[in-house]
């Protein structure tokens, strides 16, 4: 959420920033609540003193030995119930402005950083650099022909089952999923990461604190009789992990590693991806989380993308960094780096994480707070996938194919899988 600090004293900074992000937007009567409200604070604070003035006369006086029950001490008191009277007005108008200028300033992306490039859509995204040597030949095939043929997972029946854009995964592909889980959480684990499993369903606190909602409501899953929904990424409840709490600044970065699934109403576009696994309602990612000091947040987004790229470089899956421009940044990012791996039978590359910085934006909603001394401040947020786990098989797939028909996997992935390659059960 937006500094209404900011909104109230220098609305043409948002403005321009928003700009960036091709977003026009007219803060005028915005100010003028944030404006307001600080009025009503100021006028709050001014009767408060003057009533703890009072209270304390009165102490003073009848300690002096006026008649507690006189006149004198009465008069005294009087002022001081109409004072608490207007400040019990003021208080139910403050709280009423702060309301409105809350629920206004949820539905405000994030300020892009000044590092981030400008552009108008993906095609000005820059990219930074490329790793590994991507496969082409001719007359590969895409993931979801070599799934099929492996019977790697069941489109079929998981419409019968639920509805389309859900899989099931059967055999070598559902061991497979599993080793890649398990192989992602133990390599981020030894590098310093805590292991988190977080609940699959979240309160409405919890996806607006992450940035979620209000904007993303249509999106999501939500179970009809209860405020819970299906999350749409562990970033939502990992976040929450602190809400409402002061994270001593010695505590300072905490790293979480968190697999969860992943359930989306809204599958991409229509008519794109409609086989395989790129694009699907349900799927499995590990998720990487920072809470860091404000001061070490920079540093502390080129080490996630760093920590994301070693899954795709111990798996030898060729990729490319993006770094994303205003226009095609996500609504609580202030940076975004992704992370695109290479998909010789589709010949292209297809994202597989997102790694974004988001400063204060998410803190600020969900209170989460760090001390050093006597000085309070909001902590800086960061996440990435580390990886997508049905994105990552299908790399797996295309690029560990072999002319016999098998998948050649990794030589990492063989103790969990129990096998150096898929072929036909």
């Amino acid at each position: 959420m937006l500094d209404q600090r900011l909104v109230r004293d220098n609305p043409d900074v948002i403005a321009q920033q928003l700009q960036r992000r091709g977003k026009a937007v007219d803060l005028t009567k915005l100010q003028l609540i944030a404006q307001q409200q600080r009025q009503l604070e100021e006028q709050r604070s001014n009767l408060q003193a003057d009533g703890n003035r009072i209270g304390k006369e009165v102490g003073q006086r009848i300690k002096a030995g006026a008649d507690p029950k006189g006149d004198e001490v009465a008069e005294l008191r009087q002022q001081g119930n109409a004072i608490k009277k207007k400040v019990s007005v003021l208080e139910d108008e403050e709280k009423h402005l702060a309301a409105e200028l809350r629920q206004q300033l949820l539905g405000f992306p994030n300020l892009p950083a000044e590092e981030c490039p400008d552009g108008a859509s993906e095609d000005d995204n820059i990219e930074v650099r490329r790793w590994g040597q991507p496969r082409q030949e001719e007359n590969l095939e895409e993931h979801w022909q070599i799934a099929e043929r492996l019977q790697l997972f069941d489109t079929e029946r998981s419409v019968r089952i639920a509805q389309s854009r859900f899989v099931t995964l059967m055999g070598q592909g559902a061991r497979l999923e599993r080793g890649l889980i398990n192989f992602m959480l133990d390599l981020h684990t030894s590098k310093g990461y805590r292991e988190v499993l977080p609940p699959v369903l979240v309160n409405s606190a919890s996806l607006t604190g992450s940035g979620q909602l209000p904007k993303f409501a249509e999106e999501s899953f939500r179970c009809a009789e209860d405020d819970l929904w299906l999350t749409p990424t562990a970033e939502v409840p990992v976040t929450s992990l602190h809400r409402d709490e002061i994270i001593p600044v010695d505590q300072l970065p905490l790293r979480y590693a968190a697999y969860s699934p992943c359930f989306r109403r809204e599958a991409g576009s229509y008519g794109r991806d409609t086989r395989g696994l790129i694009r699907l309602h349900q799927f499995n990612k590990v998720e990487l989380y920072w809470f860091s000091h404000p001061d070490h947040s920079s540093e502390a987004h080129q080490q996630i993308t760093a920590d994301a790229e070693a899954v795709l470089q111990a798996l030898n899956l060729p990729y490319r960094v993006l770094d994303l421009c205003t226009a095609d940044l996500g609504f609580s990012a202030r940076r975004t780096y992704d992370l695109e791996v290479w998909l010789p039978g589709a010949g292209a590359y297809r994202e597989i994480s997102s790694c974004s910085v988001c400063g204060d934006f998410q803190a600020r909603r969900s209170s989460i707070r760090t001390k050093d001394g006597k000085h309070t401040t909001l902590v800086h947020t960061l996440n990435g996938s580390g990886l997508a786990v049905g994105r990552t098989m299908a790399a797996l797939l295309e690029n560990g194919q072999q002319p016999d028909g098998s998948v050649l996997l990794p030589d990492v992935l063989v103790p969990y899988v129990g096998c150096d390659r898929l072929q036909p059960e």
